[in-house]
C-alpha cells in the first residue's frame, strides 16, 4: 500500500477494524523509531499523530545530532560515550542525512568561560576516543586568536584566546522522522496523522485495549482496538497519561522552550557551526549555524505552560538571543528587524531526573570548583607523561564529582534522559529522551514489547538488529556517502535538473531520489516552480 492522502482512506479503515497488536499514540521521532522497529519484528502496528507527522519537538531542534562536548566539562564522559556512538549509528541506517560538519568553539579570556585553550583539547580528544576518530581525517585540532579571526572576522577579538575545532553532525530533524515513518509504513505498518486520541479504553480486566481516536479532518470518533498501547506522545505524555486514571503512572514532565531566530547569511556570516558561551553570565552556550543561505542561532531554555501545540517566541526570547549573538559578533548589530523567521520548540524533559544538557547549566547547580577541576587536569596530564597511574585519574573524577553541589534545577538542568514505563492497567510510556537517543529508546521500548506480547499473548516477535535496519531513503552503503550522493545527483541531471538542484534532491531523499526523478518521464516544470519542486511535490502527494 502506498504511503500518501490518497491512502489515508484505507488506513483509517484498517485502524477501525482491525485489532492491533501494538497501538502508538504520537508521531514525532521517538513514535516513528518505535513503528519502523516493531513493524520490522512483525508487529501489526498502528500510529496515530494528532498534528502533522514531526510537528512538534522533533521538527524544532537545532537540527543538529550533537555529540554533547559540554558534558566532559563535568566529567559525564559515559553520557557522551553513548551520545557519540549512537550518533555514529544514526548515520548508518540515515547516511543520506546526518552530516559530518566540523564545530568552532572559540574560547575566551573570561572567568565564566567553559573551557581554555588547555581543557578543550583535553576535552576534544577525549571526545575523538569516544567516538573512534583519533588520527581521522575529522579528529579535533586547536586554532589560534588570529586564524579564528580569519575564519570569522566578525567574532569579537577582545578576549579572543583561540578555538578548538571539533567534529559534529548537521541534521535534518524532521526529515529523519519522516524517513522512520516512510519505511514502517512500506513494510506494512498502519500510520495516520490528523487523528488524535481522546480517551482510553479497557477491557473486562481493566486492561488497557485501545483508544477513543477522532480524526480532526472530520471530527469523526471511533474505536482503535490493540493488545499494546504505548504513549510517545513527547511534551504531551502527562496529558495522554490524564485520559487515563487506572494506569498509575506519576511519570510528571518539566517541558522547557527553546527557541531559534534566522537571520540572512549576510547579516551574520559563519561559514561552519560556530558553540560558545553565551556570554551573559548564564552557563548556557549558544550554537550560530549556516544553512541554505541563512544563519540560525539558539537556544533558549525556559519553563513553559501554555499551548504545546503553539508555542510562542517572546520579546524576553528574541532579547536574549540577541544579545548573546551580538556580543560575540559585535559588527552585526542585529535588531528585532533583521529577523527574517524563528522556531520555538518544547522539550519533553522528565521532572524527575537532574544533570545538564549539552548547552550546560547555571553557576547555581553542580558548580566545579576552578581549584578542583585544576586537580584534575593536572592528574590526567601527568598520567599522560606515566607520571600518574589510571587508578588516580578515576579517584580524582570521583573526588571532583563528589565535591559537586546539589541545588535547586533550574530548566537547563533537567535531565534529556528517557524513562520507559508500564502502567497498572498495560500502559507503556516512553517519555524524555534526545533526538540523538531516537534509536536507542525505541529498541529498548521494543524490548518490552515483545516480552508483554510473548507472555500476555502468546505471540513471538522476531528480534532484529536495529542498528542496520536502515530507513527510507537510506538504502546506500554508509561508508560510501560522497559518491552516491554524487550518482543520485547525476540521475537527476541528466533528467534536465540543473546541477544545484539535482544536488538539492539526492542529498533530500537519497535512495528514493530515482522514484522522485521518475516523475519527469510525465510532468514537466508547474508554472512558477522548478522542474526538481515540481518532482518533489508529485512524490509527496502520490
Amino acid at each position: 500500500m502506498t504511503f500518501s492522502y490518497q491512502s489515508r482512506k484505507e488506513t483509517l479503515a484498517r485502524l477501525k477494524n482491525e485489532e492491533l497488536d501494538l497501538l502508538i499514540v504520537g508521531g514525532g521521532i521517538t513514535g516513528a523509531g518505535v513503528a519502523l522497529q516493531a513493524v520490522a519484528s512483525g508487529i501489526k502496528t498502528g500510529l496515530v499523530e494528532m498534528q502533522d507527522f514531526a510537528e512538534g519537538t522533533s521538527s524544532r531542534s537545532t537540527k543538529l545530532v550533537h555529540g554533547g562536548i559540554r558534558y566532559l566539562k563535568t566529567f559525564d564522559v559515559g553520557v557522551v560515550a553513548d551520545t557519540v556512538q549512537e550518533r555514529a549509528v544514526i548515520q548508518r541506517i540515515a547516511p543520506h542525512i546526518p552530516r559530518p560538519f566540523p564545530m568552532l568553539l572559540p574560547i575566551y579570556d573570561d572567568p565564566n568561560s567553559t573551557f581554555d585553550m588547555f581543557s578543550i583539547k583535553i576535552a576534544m580528544d577525549l571526545y575523538d576516543k569516544l567516538a573512534g576518530i583519533k588520527g581521522t581525517q575529522y579528529a579535533n585540532y586547536t586554532i589560534d586568536r588570529e586564524e579564528v579571526l580569519q575564519r570569522e572576522p566578525g567574532l569579537k577579538a577582545d578576549g579572543l584566546l583561540g578555538a578548538g575545532v571539533y567534529l559534529d553532525y548537521v541534521n535534518n530533524d524532521a526529515r529523519l522522522v519522516i524517513e522512520n515513518i516512510k519505511e514502517a509504513a512500506e513494510l506494512g505498518g498502519l500510520l495516520v496523522n490528523r487523528v488524535k486520541a481522546v480517551d482510553v479504553s479497557h477491557n473486562e480486566k481493566q486492561r488497557i485495549s485501545g483508544i477513543i481516536a477522532r480524526d480532526e479532518l472530520t471530527g469523526e470518533e471511533f474505536p482503535i482496538k490493540a493488545k499494546l498501547v504505548i504513549n510517545t506522545t513527547g511534551p504531551w505524555v502527562s496529558r495522554f497519561l490524564e485520559l487515563d486514571p487506572k494506569n498509575g503512572q506519576g511519570q510528571v514532565m518539566r517541558p522547557t522552550k527553546g527557541v531559534h531566530l534566522v537571520v540572512d547569511q549576510s547579516r551574520v556570516s559563519v561559514p561552519q557551526p560556530t558553540y560558545f558561551d553565551s556570554g551573559v553570565g548564564d552557563g548556557r552556550m549558544i550554537f550560530v549555524i549556516p544553512r541554505e543561505g541563512k544563519t540560525y542561532f539558539g537556544t533558549t531554555d525556559t519553563d513553559f505552560n501554555g499551548d504545546y501545540s503553539r508555542p510562542q517566541v517572546e520579546q524576553a526570547d528574541v532579547d536574549y538571543l540577541l544579545a548573546a549573538v551580538n556580543n560575540r559578533y559585535p559588527q552585526a548589530e542585529l535588531t528585532l528587524n533583521d529577523i527574517e523567521s524563528s522556531w520555538a520548540g518544547i522539550r519533553p524533559l522528565i521532572e524527575a531526573n537532574g544533570s545538564s544538557d549539552y548547552n550546560g547549566g547555571s553557576a547555581n547547580r553542580g558548580k566545579v570548583s576552578e581549584e578542583s577541576f585544576e586537580k584534575l587536569v593536572t592528574t590526567v596530564t601527568d598520567y599522560t607523561k606515566k607520571a600518574a597511574s589510571r587508578l588516580e585519574v578515576e579517584q580524582a573524577i570521583s573526588d571532583l564529582k563528589t565535591a559537586r553541589s546539589e541545588r535547586v534545577l533550574s530548566p537547563t538542568q533537567v535531565s534529556r534522559g528517557s524513562s520507559l514505563d508500564l502502567g497498572d492497567d498495560g500502559l507503556i510510556t516512553l517519555s524524555g529522551g534526545k533526538i540523538t537517543d531516537y534509536r536507542k529508546m525505541a529498541a529498548g521500548a521494543l524490548t518490552l514489547i515483545r516480552k508483554l506480547l510473548r507472555t500476555q499473548f502468546k505471540i513471538v516477535a522476531k528480534e532484529i538488529d536495529s542498528k542496520s535496519l536502515q530507513v527510507s531513503g537510506g538504502h546506500f552503503d554508509p561508508t560510501n556517502i560522497e559518491a552516491t550522493m554524487k550518482f543520485y545527483q547525476k540521475i537527476a541531471m541528466d533528467k534536465g535538473i540543473p546541477a544545484a538542484d539535482a544536488a538539492y534532491l539526492a542529498n533530500l531523499y537519497g535512495s528514493n531520489t530515482g522514484r522522485v526523478i521518475s516523475y519527469a518521464n510525465f510532468v514537466k516544470a508547474a508554472p512558477g516552480l522548478s522542474l526538481a519542486d515540481t518532482l518533489s511535490l508529485h512524490y509527496a502527494i502520490r
